[in-house]
């Protein structure tokens, strides 16, 4: 698919940005904007083999406090950008910065220390253990913050204090996804990188993820989600970015994205579900 950008006699708003939807390739309205960003991604490139890049100079950044979405078609480079970030996958070039420090390569679990938490899309969790085991696991860094993190967790999620004993193995797929949240959450992460929560549960179970995330944002977590139901994730992200081919083609509100009529066109009659 040829990314098709926006266009150029959009109404600006007072700070020179463009109302609505904005071509994700501009690089001087990224460096504005992410000036003082929680964590940012500059120009990265990354693949999972040595000379097939699946990001092309991706260009991203999330604030304190906010909750950033990540739509595209498949294989746009959405769950890349994540394991890029976290350290999963080799960048060949670019960089990614937290509160200013450079992280690029850095491991998952040093990240992890210094406040990135990650949710993968699928084995997620440890079956065999119980609930409070695998919120164990979450701290197994720094044992000491187990019970302060567990009440915070199970504050949040009621529900895995009640069952802490239960083995994940014998949760629903919506339950496990809650106990892979909250074991994430146990570091206390300042960011929390979420692939696909939503994926292959019912539509009453995305539901609860798609709220279950906005709780997490507002006790204080920056989230960035990447969702293949776009519309729905554009309904509670502050900002979103659409990726194609591993370049970013959009970025706005999760509103402006909504209700921009080329990203209706080129993305979310495909991607959104009713």
């Amino acid at each position: 698919m040829t990314t098709q950008q926006g266009s150029d006699d959009r109404p600006r708003t007072d700070s020179g940005t463009e109302a609505g939807a904005d071509s994700g390739t501009d690089r001087g309205v990224h460096e504005r904007a992410a000036g003082n960003a929680l964590l940012r991604a500059d120009e990265v490139i990354a693949g999972y083999v040595p000379g097939v890049n699946i990001l092309n100079g991706c260009d991203f950044y999330v604030d304190d406090g906010e909750l950033v979405g990540i739509i595209g078609p498949n294989g746009a480079g959405k769950s890349t950008l994540l394991k890029a970030i976290f350290g999963l996958i080799k960048v060949s070039s670019g960089t990614i910065t937290l509160r200013g420090e450079d992280i690029t390569g850095q491991k998952a679990n040093q990240l992890v220390t210094k406040g990135v938490g990650f949710v993968p899309q699928t084995n997620n969790v440890f079956p065999s253990l119980t609930i409070e085991e695998n919120l164990q696991m979450g701290v197994f860094q720094a044992p000491k913050k187990f019970k302060q993190s567990f009440e915070f967790v199970t504050g949040l999620f009621p529900a895995l204090g009640d069952r802490r004993a239960q083995r994940a193995g014998s949760l629903s797929g919506g339950e496990r996804q809650m106990v892979a949240m909250g074991r994430a959450l146990m570091m206390e992460p300042s960011v929390l990188l979420l692939d696909e929560p939503s994926a292959g549960l019912s539509p009453a179970l995305q539901d609860e993820v798609f709220v279950r995330t906005r709780q997490i944002n507002r006790a204080g977590v920056s989230v960035i989600m990447v969702e293949q139901n776009a519309r729905r994730c554009l309904q509670i992200c502050d900002r979103g970015y659409v990726l194609d081919q591993g370049r970013n083609a959009y970025t706005a509100s999760g509103k402006d994205l909504s209700n921009d009529p080329k990203v209706i066109e080129l993305y979310l009659g495909t991607l959104a579900k009713a």
